[in-house]
């Protein structure tokens, strides 16, 4: 298996009331926005949540294709979901992906797994040096351990993965512009303000 795809939706949103992914965004959960872009581009997808009553309701909307993993720490983050992620992924690569960008752009996602031949990682740098690390390329194995020694640490912050990998190559945002023009791809829906810009956002994309 060439390629997994890990959607991180643990976190639990107090400005919405309910899960991020969950929210809906044009009569769909934002999680099925990413689905319905990643869903022929790799060869298995898998969401993870923190908790059981999480995944049943995950379960409820995002299909019998895709996975649902709860984190197998006590510990929550982006770090341990995306430990729980590689543990379970058979994918030589895994992109990791937030459950709140409904956005991304099925471009930009190739571009990166395609650069990521012979690399650790592939991750997205904004001008001012800002990564993007949920929104990557890694290589399953190698990331998983990074993983580990990261949480050994008690470091709990992604970029304590990419500290720890060799090989890295980073894409600047002013090359994904080129596929992505606004970069809609890192647009996250944080709060009601946000879902309000998404949903102007796609009524301009469907006219």
């Amino acid at each position: 298996m060439d390629t997994s795809a890990i959607i991180l939706a643990g976190g639990f949103s107090s400005r919405f009331g309910q899960d991020k992914g969950l929210v809906q965004l044009a009569n769909k959960p934002l999680v099925k926005h990413i689905l319905d872009v990643i869903g022929f581009t790799v060869d298995e997808v898998m969401v993870v949540v923190s908790s059981k009553v999480q995944a049943e309701n995950y379960a409820r909307v995002i299909g019998l294709n895709v996975k649902v993993l709860v984190d197998t720490e006590d510990m929550h983050g982006p770090l341990v979901g995306a430990l729980t992620g590689f543990q379970e992924a058979h994918g030589e690569y895994s992109l990791l992906l937030p459950c709140d960008t409904p956005f991304i752009s099925r471009d930009v996602l190739s571009l990166l797994r395609e650069l990521c031949r012979d690399r650790t990682a592939v991750i997205p740098r904004w001008p001012n040096g800002y990564i993007e690390p949920l929104h990557a390329v890694y290589r399953t194995k190698t990331a998983l351990e990074a993983v580990k020694n990261a949480l050994s640490e008690g470091e709990l912050n992604m970029r304590s993965i990419v500290d720890r990998l060799i090989s890295v190559r980073y894409v600047s945002t002013l090359v994904l512009q080129q596929l992505d023009p606004e970069l809609r791809t890192f647009f996250n829906v944080n709060a009601p303000l946000d879902l309000r810009k998404a949903e102007s956002m796609l009524r301009r994309l469907n006219r």
